[in-house]
């Protein structure tokens, strides 16, 4: 298969799954707080940073430049 006929280069395909990794993580440090109904530290702040960091990464990793041959 051609890879033009792609709509995104490889670097972006793996940016994306780095972005989905880092969402992830956000989630599952949410998951890790031992308060009740995780209103830690975890729950309420660290986890949704770097789940909200994962979404930003994703639009990087959309519309970062792909190198053209």
């Amino acid at each position: 298969m051609d890879h033009s006929q792609f709509p995104f280069s490889r670097k972006n395909y793996r940016l994306m799954l780095i972005g989905i990794g880092i969402i992830v993580l956000g989630f599952v440090i949410m998951g890790l707080d031992s308060e009740p109904h995780g209103f830690g530290f975890l729950g309420l702040t660290l986890g949704p940073i770097v789940t909200l960091g994962g979404f930003l990464f994703q639009f990087y990793a959309i519309f970062a430049h792909s190198e053209k041959k």
